[in-house]
């Protein structure tokens, strides 16, 4: 079942640009290097699908499984990990992918986690920011897509309550 949509705030046509726009300056930052992509689960799994199909580099993907909503239209304090093995990144360039940043836990703690590594090189990629939210305390956005205001969105793999992440758009979602 499709939510009722309040607003479209971008579009799949929007998307697919901004896509192609962050992927030549990774494809820049990067050339000739193999780039290792790990993914914050579950929101930015259709983010890094789609980046990966226009990156011209050799890349390998990984993953955290976080969770800080819960089921729940605001972040929660407390972050949920569940284990999954990353790949080898000791020495590698590590570029973390993610679909939102709202309170920054999620990126935080795998910036964190991934730092114990010791990679060649660790930056971020986010595709949604919330611009206030941003803090100097938490790691920086190196690649970002778009900037919008405090509002909960759905769709591009970001979800309510586990539905509406199929969705080819973001929107604010008209909630019960």
């Amino acid at each position: 079942m499709i939510p009722p949509v309040q607003e479209v705030l971008i579009s799949r046509e929007a998307i697919a640009a901004k896509i192609r726009e962050l992927a030549q300056v990774i494809n820049a930052a990067y050339r000739g290097r193999e780039l290792v992509l790990i993914s914050i689960l579950k929101g930015s799994i259709v983010f890094l699908a789609d980046l990966m199909k226009e990156l011209d580099l050799d890349v390998e993907i990984g993953f955290f499984y976080l969770s800080s909503y819960q089921g729940e239209t605001s972040p929660q304090t407390r972050m949920r990990h569940y284990g999954i093995p990353l790949p080898g990144i000791t020495g590698r360039d590590v570029l973390l992918v993610e679909d939102i940043f709202d309170t920054g836990a999620s990126l935080a703690y795998a910036y964190k986690e991934c730092q114990k590594h010791r990679p060649r090189s660790l930056k971020t990629c986010v595709f949604v920011v919330k611009s206030s939210k941003e803090r100097p305390e938490l790691p920086p956005i190196d690649f970002r897509g778009f900037d919008i205001p405090d509002v909960f969105i759905v769709g591009y793999g970001m979800d309510y309550r586990e539905k509406y992440r199929q969705l080819p758009y973001i929107a604010v979602p008209r909630l019960p």
